[in-house]
């Protein structure tokens, strides 16, 4: 009874829980700026009976709303910050609403209403059938750049749950069972003497000679590390024009390894080449440390529970206009492209997907022991609680991520139909983990056998806070109006 309550109210809602995601889709910002997204949904739950506190870890956008005492307890997370350079209208071809604007190229406006309207849900049924137990959400902000979680994470805000689920748009219905790339974002800044660089080059220390002389290590060392390594790096800033050795220049870099010891061990290599480049340029340098996150421990008890939920309520229908929307969507990739993402999810028998445009399967995860390509904060939450970030086909199938193909189908009828269905299938997984002891037993059970005893220790320093002029700036060179 408890989860047609939840049910029902996510479907006599939908309008209003489609205009949330809607207006973070308009809204658009970037990480750690998101101020309205982020007062949009606590609002939203506060008005909902929600206890909200706003403004934790040290990041005005972040926030935890509970409803609801003692255990058990499960902690629904919400993403809401959208990427650079990605506006785009709700139209099947490219064509942003204003040229070099933020857009949702991740489904983030999506994620962050899933699991506030999830929490809204699990309150009704709480309050109308005398559940026991917490539920709480919490607003994440900038997963995309400087991993929000992991400084609510060490500042205990995810200590004494007992169970954590997320949504992420993607080209499945699962809930996958692979890890993530564990990895430090950090910028070099290198301090040289400005001199004429024809007149008087003898007197004057080229901060971008350590810049380039750092990286020429950096590739050099590429060949030492574990194949499953990525280091890439940018050059932010490089001189003022070529008669003038710089006297400042600065890089970023992201180290990524499977395993959180790996980059560790990685990172304190880069840190003695950068050490090595001030010798050999006579300069000298500061580094920033921007954030650092874990590889995700999986849990198969909770995916297997989002999975079932998920084929009990049923995938989503698609109108001849959507199917229309989504061809004309598919043939924006080549069928190369198609090959090639198809091949790197490893789902098996790949091939019979390639003339699919919408994934309406609801398979078991199938790639356990598998490290997916990239990185997110939720790992470092993995690590202190049973997590399971689930996914429902949102976007046409063999579409890159980050792209302007994502903004359109998150903001129109086709990313509202997952929106409702990831929904749907939070919640009902929530009431089942606060209802079923045995659910919990066995959840923890696998939490416990994966972490086979390591600590998670966070990876950030103490003295570093989230970088929120950074954030700052950024957002502005991006075009977002921060009010």
């Amino acid at each position: 009874m408890s989860k047609k309550v939840a049910l029902d109210w996510i479907s006599n809602n939908e309008s209003q829980i489609i205009e949330v995601s809607d207006k973070i889709w308009e809204y658009a910002e970037l990480g750690l700026m998101e101020f309205k997204s982020s007062a949009l949904l606590a609002n939203t739950l506060e008005n909902h009976g929600f206890d909200v506190e706003r403004g934790v870890a040290g990041m005005p956008t972040a926030f935890v709303a509970s409803y609801g005492e003692g255990g058990p307890s499960v902690g629904l997370m919400g993403e809401y910050d959208a990427l650079p350079s990605l506006s785009q209208k709700r139209v099947s071809h490219e064509e942003p609403i204003e040229e070099g604007m933020p857009g949702h190229g991740c489904g983030h406006n999506i994620h962050g209403t899933t699991a506030m309207a999830a929490a809204i849900a699990v309150r009704e049924a709480i309050e109308k059938e005398g559940i026991k137990g917490t539920v709480r959400f919490y607003g994440c902000p900038a997963e995309e750049n400087y991993s929000g979680k992991v400084f609510m994470v060490r500042d205990g805000l995810f200590d004494n749950l007992d169970a954590v689920l997320s949504h992420h748009p993607g080209w499945f219905n699962t809930g996958g069972l692979d890890s993530s790339l564990a990895v430090n974002s950090v910028k070099f800044h290198f301090h040289g003497v400005a001199t004429h660089a024809a007149a008087s080059p003898d007197r004057g220390k080229s901060a971008l000679d350590a810049v380039e002389l750092m990286n020429i290590g950096v590739n050099y060392m590429r060949e030492h590390i574990v194949q499953e390594a990525r280091i890439h790096y940018v050059i932010e800033e490089g001189g003022f024009q070529p008669n003038v050795v710089p006297p400042y220049a600065r890089s970023w870099f992201y180290v990524r390894a499977p395993e959180r010891d790996q980059v560790d061990a990685i990172y304190e290599w880069i840190l003695k080449i950068a050490d090595g480049a001030d010798l050999m340029a006579r300069t000298t340098h500061d580094v920033q440390f921007l954030e650092g996150i874990y590889n995700v421990i999986p849990n198969r008890p909770l995916s297997q529970l989002v999975v079932e939920n998920m084929r009990e309520i049923g995938a989503p229908e698609y109108n001849k206009e959507e199917i229309w929307f989504a061809k004309k969507i598919a043939g924006t990739i080549t069928r190369e492209d198609k090959v090639a993402a198809l091949r790197q999810s490893k789902r098996p028998n790949w091939e019979e997907f390639m003339d699919v445009l919408m994934d309406r399967t609801i398979p078991d995860a199938w790639n356990e022991g598998e490290v997916m390509p990239g990185s997110t904060d939720v790992a470092d939450v993995s690590w202190v609680a049973p997590t399971m970030e689930f996914t429902t086909a949102t976007t046409v199938v063999g579409i890159p991520y980050h792209s302007w193909q994502n903004v359109a189908l998150c903001g129109m009828s086709i990313g509202h139909k997952s929106l409702i269905f990831a929904a749907k299938a939070m919640a009902v997984s929530a009431l089942d983990f606060l209802t079923k002891s045995e659910l919990r037993e066995k959840v923890q059970e696998d939490f416990e056998s994966r972490k086979a005893g390591r600590e998670y220790k966070c990876p950030v320093p103490p003295d570093v806070t989230p970088p929120l002029e950074v954030a700052r700036e950024a957002a502005k060179a991006a075009g977002q109006k921060i009010e």
